[in-house]
């Protein structure tokens, strides 16, 4: 289900480069229907107890969704693109996050559709090489204050940011669900892929996609 939300994400992006905004809202929607149904997965791993769990953890051996290349290859495609991810994905040989890197993520395509709109977009946020990680900005906060104080002038453009804000919520709401269930069934212990377990998650819980969609409503 991972592959199915990056291929949606995938579409959106690619419909924001032809400035097709309204496109880029179809397949975002369709990928917030999947991940909702991934965020339901976690229930079916919550309606076990916890000596059930431990009685087969054995068996996943050092197997993680969260370090998988497929995972990795979604979160490149949100734009969470940390340097020393970026560097493992180059040595480690995965083709495919190497082409996604080569790629602007779905919020560099949003910023660049934008300034070609006419938003005052910084140059730097549009012009750095796609592997570099998006910074957050407070004058991309002054775009996006622009289109909600004037909704229906910006129809499109406040459609997409309610479209992408959808998509990196249920990202969230599906690693807080992840967080719970670990913690419910391994409590401190390392998690699979050899990660601090519920520490690591606690932390990764902290990032928001698309920041300044965030950030930019204690000013509104």
């Amino acid at each position: 289900m991972f592959r199915a939300v990056y291929d949606d994400l995938d579409q959106a992006r690619q419909a924001l480069q032809k400035d097709d905004a309204v496109g880029a809202c179809v397949a975002l929607m369709r990928a917030t229907r999947t991940q909702r149904v991934l965020v339901a997965c976690w229930e079916s791993m919550n309606g076990m107890s916890v000596d059930e769990f431990v009685a087969f953890r054995h068996v996943l051996n050092d197997a993680s969704g969260v370090q998988s290349f497929a995972y990795r290859g979604l979160e490149f495609a949100m734009g969470n693109r940390p340097p020393h991810h970026v560097e493992s994905a180059y040595a480690d040989g995965y083709k495919s996050l190497r082409i996604e890197l080569s790629k602007p993520s779905v919020y560099d395509a949003t910023l660049a559709y934008l300034a070609r709109r006419g938003f005052v977009v910084p140059a730097r946020c549009v012009e750095k090489v796609p592997w570099q990680q998006h910074e957050p900005d407070p004058l991309i906060e002054d775009v996006w204050l622009e289109i909600y104080h004037d909704p229906h002038k910006y129809s499109d453009e406040h459609r997409l940011a309610e479209s992408l804000l959808e998509v990196a919520y249920q990202f969230s709401y599906w690693r807080g669900a992840h967080l719970l269930v670990v913690e419910r069934m391994i409590g401190g212990k390392s998690g699979t892929g050899g990660s601090d377990g519920a520490s690591w998650l606690r932390e990764i819980n902290e990032h928001r996609f698309f920041p300044e969609l965030w950030t930019f409503r204690t000013r509104l």
